[in-house]
Protein backbone atom coordinates (compact mmCIF):
# COMPACT_ATOMS: atom_id res chain seq x y z
CA UNK A 1 0.00 0.00 0.00
CA UNK A 2 1.32 3.43 -0.82
CA UNK A 3 1.17 6.41 1.31
CA UNK A 4 -2.14 7.98 -0.10
CA UNK A 5 -3.95 4.22 0.21
CA UNK A 6 -2.73 4.13 4.01
CA UNK A 7 -4.47 7.69 4.12
CA UNK A 8 -7.57 6.77 2.95
CA UNK A 9 -7.85 3.82 4.94
CA UNK A 10 -7.08 5.95 8.15
CA UNK A 11 -9.87 8.36 7.08
CA UNK A 12 -12.31 6.24 6.53
CA UNK A 13 -11.37 4.23 9.61
CA UNK A 14 -12.06 8.00 11.74
CA UNK A 15 -15.24 8.37 9.92
CA UNK A 16 -16.78 5.36 10.91
CA UNK A 17 -15.69 5.36 14.16
CA UNK A 18 -17.34 8.93 14.39
CA UNK A 19 -20.82 7.76 12.64
CA UNK A 20 -20.54 5.00 15.06
CA UNK A 21 -20.19 6.90 18.42
CA UNK A 22 -22.20 9.56 17.59
CA UNK A 23 -25.90 8.55 18.37
CA UNK A 24 -24.59 7.35 21.61
CA UNK A 25 -22.49 10.14 22.89
CA UNK A 26 -24.82 12.70 21.69
CA UNK A 27 -27.41 11.11 24.17
CA UNK A 28 -25.23 10.87 26.70
CA UNK A 29 -24.33 14.54 26.16
CA UNK A 30 -28.11 15.51 25.68
CA UNK A 31 -28.85 13.86 29.44
CA UNK A 32 -26.02 15.08 31.13
CA UNK A 33 -26.82 18.62 30.56
CA UNK A 34 -30.55 17.96 31.05
CA UNK A 35 -29.64 16.78 34.01
CA UNK A 36 -27.26 19.00 35.14
CA UNK A 37 -29.97 21.51 34.55
CA UNK A 38 -32.26 20.09 36.62
CA UNK A 39 -29.83 20.24 39.44
CA UNK A 40 -29.15 24.15 38.97
CA UNK A 41 -32.72 25.03 39.11
CA UNK A 42 -33.78 22.63 41.98
CA UNK A 43 -30.03 23.17 43.69
CA UNK A 44 -30.04 19.22 44.11
CA UNK A 45 -26.65 18.62 44.60
CA UNK A 46 -26.14 14.85 44.41
CA UNK A 47 -23.53 13.20 42.44
CA UNK A 48 -24.80 9.69 41.91
CA UNK A 49 -28.06 11.32 40.36
CA UNK A 50 -26.35 11.65 37.00
CA UNK A 51 -25.48 8.03 36.72
CA UNK A 52 -28.92 5.67 36.73
CA UNK A 53 -30.78 8.21 34.15
CA UNK A 54 -27.78 8.74 31.53
CA UNK A 55 -27.02 5.08 32.32
CA UNK A 56 -30.53 4.25 31.02
CA UNK A 57 -30.72 6.70 28.39
CA UNK A 58 -27.39 5.10 26.73
CA UNK A 59 -28.84 1.82 27.20
CA UNK A 60 -31.63 2.90 25.57
CA UNK A 61 -29.91 4.38 22.32
CA UNK A 62 -28.02 1.52 21.92
CA UNK A 63 -30.92 -0.59 21.59
CA UNK A 64 -32.10 1.72 18.82
CA UNK A 65 -29.25 2.34 17.18
CA UNK A 66 -27.39 -1.11 17.23
CA UNK A 67 -28.65 -1.45 13.43
CA UNK A 68 -27.01 1.42 12.35
CA UNK A 69 -24.03 0.81 14.21
CA UNK A 70 -23.87 -2.78 12.87
CA UNK A 71 -24.61 -1.93 9.01
CA UNK A 72 -22.26 1.08 9.26
CA UNK A 73 -18.83 -1.28 10.92
CA UNK A 74 -19.91 -4.03 7.93
CA UNK A 75 -19.85 -1.46 5.05
CA UNK A 76 -15.98 -0.21 6.72
CA UNK A 77 -14.97 -4.13 7.00
CA UNK A 78 -16.39 -4.64 3.50
CA UNK A 79 -14.39 -1.70 2.09
CA UNK A 80 -11.03 -2.96 4.04
CA UNK A 81 -11.90 -6.90 2.73
CA UNK A 82 -12.26 -5.31 -0.81
CA UNK A 83 -8.73 -3.76 -0.63
CA UNK A 84 -7.46 -6.84 0.75
CA UNK A 85 -8.90 -8.84 -1.56
CA UNK A 86 -7.94 -6.38 -4.77
CA UNK A 87 -4.31 -6.49 -3.19
CA UNK A 88 -3.64 -3.04 -2.24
Amino acid sequence: MTGPEVMDVARDAITTLILVSSPIMLVGLAVGVGISLFQALTQIQEMTLVFVPKILAIFVAMLVALPFMAATMQGQMLRIAARIASGG
